[in-house]
């Protein structure tokens, strides 16, 4: 099966066009007016300010440190540094845009046959899938049909992998080598930014050919692309002028280089951003393509079923479903939410009066008592004949009755009527009538304790639905797992951009050791990407913790060219120990 070209839209080459020819239009404009107008000057400055605001501060320069533009604060900015900023962070853009279409053919490129030959029909849009099952059917039952398309998902996804790895190559090399010079040159450039504007054009546009020269000749590659609808150029850079005595160079010729190289900025950003969208990963609209069929279908399905239920087609059903469950919905409301708090309301601001009910309650019960005793008084009185003293136990007297009782119980019915025997079962009523009446006391008091415990069971269910309403709600906030945001999936990618700026460094160490120039420097600038990305990824954490001044000159240090490979990887380990934004989530305080 023929590899299918990446899908284009024909408003991209549009845009890329006009981007392409709005700086060659501004150039021309500015041309009619004199070299000595202040105002063309002021103008150009603020359509670069501009231009700038649209993207995030780069990754600062690398000034010496005991300069005053070095430190947090700039007093005077100057063109140059403007210009050297956006040239960094153009290419910092484009490797961005790059790597992330990389990195998803790479994870495709590790997967198995099957899940290549998965990608390659399921995963591309409707169009490919039918290709790659007409393909399949045509050539089923032979043996190398399966061989032919492990071979062909191989071949388009190794072709992209290769584009977009020379790609970021050259931007990367780029990037280090402007970052390089910047360092080599940083004592001239603070002390007289426009003096050194000379050389560091020059560097500057050697940087633009051997950009021209590393990816230029892959417009050649797919020259032949063009009929599907994209616009396709060649990577053409204009070379800066060289002036002799760059000290003596005019306001009108600094600021013609300096449009010169947003021009080719502007080229290099639409270049590169064709060549990617020819090698870019499929949109999510073409990868889950299926399941968004699928549902698109159900819910067409479920619209037809309530169609058929709503009173459109005259039934009721659905007004009913509502009633039904509006009314469970009012019922558990009242139940599980209304009830039970109204009842530890109740129960905490009605407190006095319930107290005073259950004095009422306890003096009734103590009145039986003294009833009790005065009773077992006077009968152990007439009985033994002796008077008691007031002190006497309850206990005493009750024997002294229960003893007479089983004498009287001998001749019941004589004793009934002419003996103790009605007086000693009187007795006994009242001592029943005060054991139930202080049991009854003891549960009301129990009951009365528990009166909130059972609100809050009765509460329970709704406290749980509103606990998970909560969690989903929670994780629905936190679901953004960049790693600029919070909770432990960001936290766990800011962890591994370290790791992979420890592992850059340890690899661009390795290629000096082994006399690799060119990949040496192409690792260095993916390190610098790789720090950018971490610089703006703890920016915001480590200001709120104030901690970003520390960090931010450790991130700095990680990437000057001149510090030992040894002193960054100390570095590299102190900073994941000890800054709060960089520790697992498990040893947060």
């Amino acid at each position: 099966m023929e590899d299918q070209p990446a899908n284009v839209d024909e408003d991209k080459g549009v845009r890329a066009l006009a981007s392409f020819y709005s700086s060659y239009v501004w150039n021309r404009l500015v041309a009619f007016f004199p070299s000595n107008t202040k105002f063309i000057g002021k103008i150009s400055g603020l359509y670069r300010q501009t231009a700038r605001t649209t993207r995030k501060p780069c990754f600062p320069l690398p000034l010496p440190s005991n300069s005053p533009d070095s430190s947090l604060f700039v007093t005077e900015p100057s063109r140059l540094y403007d210009v050297l900023e956006d040239i960094i962070q153009h290419l910092i853009a484009n490797l961005h845009n790059v790597q992330k279409n990389l990195q998803f053919w790479q994870s495709r490129a590790e997967g198995s046959h099957a899940r290549k030959l998965y990608f390659m029909i399921f995963e591309r849009g409707p169009l490919a899938f039918i290709d790659g099952t007409v393909y399949f059917l045509r050539g089923f039952g032979e043996g190398s049909t399966i061989q032919r398309f492990y071979h062909s998902a191989s071949a388009h996804i190794s072709e992209r992998i290769a584009a977009l790895s020379t790609i970021r190559d050259a931007l990367a090399t780029s990037l280090a080598e402007v970052y390089m010079e910047v360092n080599k040159c940083g004592e001239e450039l603070v002390k007289d930014p426009e003096k050194s504007l000379p050389s560091l054009l020059a560097s500057i546009n050697g940087m633009f050919s051997n950009l021209e020269a590393s990816i230029g000749h892959l417009h050649a590659i797919h020259q032949t692309s063009s009929v599907d609808g994209s616009y396709s150029f060649p990577l053409l850079l204009e070379e800066l002028p060289e002036v002799n005595g760059g000290s003596q160079w005019t306001d009108c010729e600094m600021r013609d280089a300096i449009n010169m190289v947003y021009k080719n900025l502007e080229t290099l950003d639409s270049y590169v951003s064709l060549l990617v969208a020819k090698h870019q990963k499929p949109r999510k609209v073409n990868q889950y393509w299926i399941r968004y069929t699928c549902g698109a279908v159900g819910l067409s399905v479920c619209s037809l079923w309530l169609l058929r239920h709503s009173s459109l087609m005259g039934s009721s059903d659905i007004d009913n479903w509502i009633q039904e469950a509006r009314d469970s919905v009012v019922n558990f409301y009242s139940d599980h939410v209304e009830q039970p708090l109204l009842s530890i309301r109740d129960e905490l601001f009605e407190t006095f009066r319930k107290r005073q009910k259950g004095v009422m309650e306890a003096e009734e019960v103590q009145l039986t008592a003294n009833s009790l005793r005065r009773m077992l008084l006077a009968f152990s009185e007439q009985t033994k004949g002796q008077k008691f003293p007031e002190n006497a136990s309850d206990q005493e007297m009750l024997e002294i009755v229960m003893t007479r009782y089983e004498k009287e119980l001998t001749h019941p019915i004589q004793n009934l009527l002419s003996g103790e025997l009605a007086r000693a079962l009187l007795i006994q009523v009242q001592k029943l009538k005060l054991d139930i009446e202080t049991a009854m006391l003891e549960l009301d008091q129990i009951l009365r304790a528990n009166e909130i415990n059972f609100a809050i069971l009765a509460a329970l269910p709704a406290f749980f639905i509103s606990l998970i309403l909560l969690m989903v709600a929670r994780a629905w906030l936190k679901r953004d797992t960049r790693a600029e945001g919070r909770g432990r999936i960001a936290r766990r990618q800011r962890r591994l951009l370290l790791a992979e700026v420890e592992r850059r460094i340890m690899q661009y160490q390795n290629y000096i050791d082994q006399g690799l120039e060119k990949e040496s420097i192409s690792m260095y600038g993916l390190a610098l990407y790789s720090l950018d990305r971490l610089f703006h990824a703890v920016e915001r954490h480590a200001k709120a913790t104030g901690e970003w001044q520390c960090l931010r000159q450790d991130i700095m240090d990680l990437g000057k060219p001149g510090l030992p490979t040894t002193y960054k990887l100390a570095v590299t380990s102190r900073m994941e120990q000890l800054y709060e934004c960089l520790l697992p989530s498990f040893k947060r305080q």
